[in-house]
């Protein structure tokens, strides 16, 4: 904590000049008689400080020494202010410790990058949300820390897609994986990579036993099998249909990930065809909220499963307000 206090003290005088004894107490929270004697620690270090008292005093620096800690360049220094994935540090619990960071990183950087650096931070933002994506339930990731930094196995209650479910493993965890807003467990479960998200986990317990990863495979290794598998999943039902182009952009936010290829409208055309891909009959149901500006033409059995759905949706509002259908 002193050397990490010491530091904080030398990057404020050399980005603020002189700097009141007081001031520096309150904004490290020790007592001025702390800060006085971190002076004398920095001077016996040899790094050239000194204190003046009176109504204009201070501690300050002498004229012309500068130490960078950084070495940054103009570009990683503005690299660096953009808060990327910032809903990862708060999951983490590294808010606050990011945040000192970049103060300190700031105060380190050379005085003609600061400009950049702080106009950088006001004018991106970076949101690793997708519109209209569904709320994510909170999720406490402290335990998959734990297991992860302290090279345990993990004991995980978990639910599966489209259950209730819950089912108890003991994984090998690698690391994990934050993907557009949702934390992902990676591990292997008896040998076999597997992938679980933590926002379906119920329990989260760090047991006593080492961990047992293969050997020589690492985090980004896991990962990227697994990434591949999800993307590259094989659709057992192909599916055309139009689009209107009018909802061309949405649908084509949407359905990304059925879509088989991304056609490119280049005519005045009122009506754009697509081909899509499902594991099965029922998925297809999603294109349903866009009404009459999706229409399947093929294969038959789709165009049938969607009529049915309309017609019993149908069927209950014609019923009555508040009768069953």
């Amino acid at each position: 904590m002193k050397s990490d206090r010491l530091l904080s003290i030398l990057l404020l005088l050399q980005t603020r000049g002189r700097v009141p004894a007081p001031e520096l107490a309150e904004r490290l929270e020790v007592s001025v008689r702390t800060i006085y004697r971190d002076v004398e620690a920095l001077s016996a270090a040899g790094v050239p400080v000194f204190a003046e008292r009176g109504r204009h005093g201070g501690i300050a620096l002498l004229p012309g020494y500068r130490t960078d800690v950084t070495g940054l360049t103009a570009d990683e220094s503005r690299a660096l202010f953009i808060l990327a994935a910032q809903g990862a540090h708060s999951a983490l619990g590294l808010d606050a410790a990011f945040g000192s960071a970049l103060r300190k990183v700031m105060a380190a950087l050379p005085e003609p990058h600061r400009p950049a650096a702080e106009l950088t931070s006001r004018r991106i933002l970076v949101e690793s949300s997708r519109w209209m994506g569904p709320p994510h339930r909170e999720v406490d990731v402290s335990a998959l820390q734990d297991a992860v930094f302290t090279e345990r196995r993990l004991r995980i209650r978990y639910r599966h897609s489209g259950t209730e479910t819950l089912r108890t493993y003991t994984v090998d965890p690698y690391g994990l994986v934050s993907k557009a807003g949702v934390w992902y467990l990676i591990a292997d479960r008896r040998g076999v990579p597997r992938l679980f998200r933590a926002d379906r986990m119920r329990e989260a317990r760090v047991t006593d036993a080492p961990v047992r990863r293969r050997k020589g495979v690492e985090l980004a290794d896991v990962w990227a099998v697994l990434k591949k598998r999800v993307e590259q999943r094989p659709g057992g039902l192909e599916v055309v249909a139009r689009v209107h182009r009018s909802r061309y952009d949405l649908f084509l936010r949407m359905c990304a990930n059925s879509l088989l290829d991304h056609p490119d409208p280049d005519t005045d055309a009122e009506w754009i065809t697509v081909r899509l891909a499902y594991g099965v009959l029922g998925a297809a149901r999603t294109l349903l909220p866009f009404g009459t500006a999706v229409e399947v033409l093929e294969p038959p059995e789709v165009r049938a499963e969607l009529a049915r759905c309309a017609a019993e949706v149908t069927q209950m509002y014609q019923a009555g307000e508040g009768e069953p259908a």
